[in-house]
């Protein structure tokens, strides 16, 4: 069995400092005094990074900060009884026994084993109260030696037969600890319930799959899952629970017992779908928030390939073809052929073939939305009712917000009539036949009769606001769209704030530019978070760790062909700094962009579509004084909220696990 923790690791009754991130970069530099890990730094940065996900205090005293990273070099702990006790996010109070496990990026199985040994037996209050008398390092290192070298790793613990089963999923971000330990606090619990259970660990130390004999016994299933459960339609149909992996460490019996009472309860949750490879959690009162959330994130993502493809076919048509196009494209692609070309030529042909391909691309903006919005929330069986409501919006002139809605109705409804309890011969249709049919009558028979003329409305009065805008009112759209693209690089504001500006653009014309206007104000302004970022760790690198000036350089690529998302890494680990100074410059630059007039007939590419952009030189100003602004704003922020002697140790940067 490897050794994972030696005395010079240990540190007994110590003041390690007054928060836990000095505790962190304590033990992460006692580390880097080994030949375990390669750079302690690096090491601080990874365990605070994972910090920033969830706070790793698990109560009772005790906390777990943990991380994968390349500069360990064997997988580690390191452990520390402080005193006095930090705060590590838990909520009965601050820890006083932290162990921090450090793996390597590509750590075997076995290795990984070990530490899932150890995070599990930090629920056995035996062990806990021998770390709090131990009176020296070796004693810590043997108690630690024997439990990795003795736990049990049964699937379930030995009850009586005819016992009541459940089965469980635990997985979290980085799947190092909480996994682990929530796997066992269930079977604790499991155990104390007289309940037999199978626990299928989704962590780094691999994943043995359950029996599907035994999920098909099972009475109930829990999932304690920070993350997707793999392969979730494995349980299709099953009574279920489903909660954050931390609760299935604080509260595991209640867990149990949950799971049971859902069981008994003919009208209880259900995992939805039946034949379905995956299925989606039940929408209710306590996550619609959440589930609506989602959808709407699913949908734009599927979405985009349509548009991006699309849109950039559009603009290379007109460059081609000439803005003509648009009222030729149909004649010329059925009366004329590679071998008989029209009278503009080789240009005109290519043109119109180019901007055929792209419109039809573009007429699935809103099917595809919508119809992964509904698949979001009912899995299958909703793409196709999705799909229709989105059609029947387009059809009905009431565009992206039509599809939106029209979503969101065929989701819920195939979601609705998924719960329903049919006979058996029925249950093979439902997925295929009866869910689909049912759900487009709803979904699009409320967008034709009720619902998608008062949309379309809506959307046509919009529109005409947004071409009668200039001067001053088109300066502040641009400060507004700005203001979103950078407000959560990414998320629900900025994917609504592109999916506004996209949904537009086919509508786009020499005589009415304002789609187009639009479009470059919300490019431009999304190119400017990761921009920034990446200027501020090259202006002064000392206010940024290593790692960040490894994702700053990447950041100038990213900002480039407009991925918002590169400014991440930075703002998951300083929000209250990046955000603002983010915001600052895309406001700017799209306030700056719709005043100078500068157009994008192409959806994404930033300067690589260079050739779909009006007013280039503008184009460029305007990302330049928005990128400058957001690099000197997060400086000044940096350096106004850290005494000077503390500079040099920067806020660490995003690792992916």
């Amino acid at each position: 069995m490897p050794q994972i923790l030696t005395p010079e690791l240990v540190v007994l009754d110590a003041d390690l400092g007054a928060d836990k991130e000095a505790v962190i970069r304590a033990l992460a530099a006692r580390a880097a005094g080994t030949d375990r890990v390669v750079d302690g730094d690096g090491l601080a940065a990874a365990v605070l990074d994972r910090e920033a996900l969830t706070p790793t205090g698990m109560g009772a005293g005790i906390a777990i900060p943990h991380c994968k990273s390349a500069a360990v070099r064997e997988p580690s702990l390191a452990f520390a009884r402080l005193q006095p006790p930090v705060d590590f996010g838990a909520p009965d109070g601050p820890a006083d026994l932290v162990f921090m496990i450090m793996a390597p990026d590509g750590a075997a199985e076995t290795h990984l084993a070990v530490l899932s040994r150890l995070a599990g037996s930090l629920i056995d209050e035996r062990f806990t109260d021998a770390l709090r008398s131990a009176s020296s390092p070796a004693e810590v290192v043997a108690l630690v030696e024997d439990v990795v070298a003795d736990r049990d790793e049964a699937d379930a613990a030995p009850v009586a037969e005819g016992a009541r089963s459940i089965v469980a999923v635990t997985a979290c971000p980085t799947g190092i600890a909480h996994t682990y330990m929530a796997a066992d606090a269930l079977k604790a619990a499991a155990e104390r319930a007289g309940v037999r259970i199978a626990v299928e660990t989704q962590g780094s130390a691999g994943t043995k799959r359950l029996d599907p004999a035994v999920i098909a016994a099972a009475d109930a299933v829990v999932f304690a899952v920070d993350v997707d459960v793999r392969e979730r339609g494995r349980f299709a149909g099953k009574p279920f629970v489903q909660v954050p992996v931390k609760r299935g460490i604080d509260a595991a019996d209640a867990l149990i017992q949950e799971a049971l009472g859902h069981a008994d309860d003919p009208n209880g949750p259900r995992i939805a779908g039946s034949t379905s490879a995956e299925a989606t959690p039940a929408p209710s009162a306590g996550n619609l928030g959440g589930t609506v959330k989602r959808a709407l994130l699913t949908g734009v993502s599927y979405m985009i390939p349509f548009v991006a493809g699309g849109g950039l076919l559009i603009a290379l048509g007109f460059l081609l073809g000439g803005f003509r196009i648009t009222e030729v494209a149909g004649d010329v692609i059925i009366q004329n052929t590679l071998w008989n070309l029209p009278d503009g030529g080789l240009g005109q042909y290519l043109g119109a073939v180019l901007f055929s391909i792209g419109a039809a691309s573009m007429g699935f903006l809103v099917p595809a939305l919508a119809g992964y919005i509904a698949y979001a929330i009912a899995d299958r069986p909703g793409i196709a009712p999705g799909f229709v409501a989105g059609a029947v919006a387009g059809t009905m002139d009431a565009g992206f917000i039509g599809g939106l809605v029209g979503g969101l109705l065929a989701g819920l409804a195939a979601w609705w009539i998924g719960t329903w309890r049919v006979p058996s011969w029925l249950r093979g249709l439902m997925p295929v036949v009866i869910i689909p049919l049912l759900a487009s009558i709803f979904a699009s028979g409320l967008m034709v009769m009720l619902l998608g003329g008062p949309i379309a409305a809506l959307m046509a009065g919009l529109t005409a606001w947004l071409s009668s805008l200039t001067g001053t009112g088109a300066v502040l759209l641009g400060l507004l769209l700005g203001t979103m693209m950078a407000f959560d690089l990414g998320g629900p504001i900025n994917k609504v704030a592109y999916g506004f500006a996209v949904a537009g653009l086919g509508a786009g014309s020499p005589e009415n530019p304002s789609p187009w206007l639009i479009m470059a104000a919300v490019m431009a302004a999304g190119m400017v978070p990761p921009l920034g970022m990446a200027l501020a760790s090259t202006l002064d690198r000392r206010l940024f760790t290593p790692v960040e000036r490894e994702n700053g350089k990447a950041a100038w690529l990213l900002g480039a062909s407009f991925i918002s998302e590169g400014a991440i890494p930075f703002a998951a680990t300083d929000p209250l700094r990046v955000i603002p100074a983010a915001i600052l410059g895309s406001a700017a630059t799209g306030a700056i962009s719709m005043a100078a007039g500068v157009t994008s007939q192409a959806p994404h590419g930033g300067f690589f579509v260079f050739f779909a952009i009006g007013n280039l030189l503008m184009f460029t100003i305007a990302i330049a004084v928005g990128t400058v602004i957001t690099a000197l704003a997060v400086i000044a922020l940096k350096r106004w909220a850290r005494r000077a002697p503390a500079v040099q140790e920067a806020e660490p940067a995003l690792v992916a696990a």
